[in-house]
């Protein structure tokens, strides 16, 4: 009998994404349906994905970002399904991170094997460590469980700012600029409007920080470019 999986359906066409998460039931899992790639982001940082099964053309942020975050992040498998037939976008979607890849208009029999197939190959991989706590100066932030410290106490952060920090804590050395860090944490693309958004994010991190660490600066501004973390 095949285990119930929690399998997370991206798929922005309603008729197919019924299909598909009707396949799945039918096969005992339980799908949840996302129609954006936005949502997608909102579901995986919930909890944990057995499978996610991901199309390309999507609203929001784009399937290509969704896949290359879901592979650096999350560790879960994932099967492209897209109507981007021929050899490039799949020799791309392979090398990103995807375990299968389907072209549209699929069989649903195909998908429910194919599925099967992927669950099955993950099942007896050796099992990856969760993301390793991130350190800068007195700072250890647990990606896995969302907290951080600074000098040995703990903070409370909003999760955008949790989401702000541990991206400049991932690559200290990398100037991110206002569109890098709205583009990544939003998930939305950067149109101008969110220059302000995270300025005001960036101040409230700073104010927590300089509260229980007065005195000790971790986020330098390089006026007219963006932010990194202060050596």
């Amino acid at each position: 009998m095949t285990d119930k999986l929690s399998i997370l359906v991206v798929e922005d066409d309603d008729d197919i994404s019924r299909l598909l998460c009707g396949v799945l039931r039918k096969d005992g899992h339980e799908p949840q349906p996302a129609y954006s790639g936005t949502e997608a982001q909102l579901y995986l940082e919930q909890r944990p994905w057995a499978l996610v099964l991901l199309d390309l053309m999507l609203p929001g942020k784009r399937g290509e970002e969704l896949l290359e975050a879901i592979s650096a992040r999350h560790g879960c498998p994932v099967i492209v399904i897209s109507a981007r037939d021929g050899r490039e976008p799949k020799i791309s979607a392979l090398r990103t991170g995807a375990d299968d890849y389907i072209t549209k208009p699929f069989d649903l029999e195909e998908v429910s094997a194919r599925v099967g197939s992927v669950l099955r190959r993950h099942r007896r991989l050796p099992q990856q460590p969760g993301p390793q706590p991130l350190r800068h100066k007195d700072l250890e932030l647990d990606p896995e469980a969302r907290t951080l410290t600074a000098g040995g106490t703990e903070m409370a952060l909003t999760a955008r700012e949790f989401d702000i920090l541990a991206l400049l804590m991932a690559s200290p050395k990398k100037l991110f600029t206002k569109a890098n860090l709205f583009e990544s944490v939003w998930g939305e693309e950067f149109l101008g409007g969110g220059d302000n958004v995270v300025g005001v994010h960036i101040s409230h991190l700073r104010s927590k920080l300089a509260k229980v660490r007065p005195g000790e600066e971790y986020i330098e501004t390089i006026w007219g470019m963006g932010y990194r973390l202060k050596t």
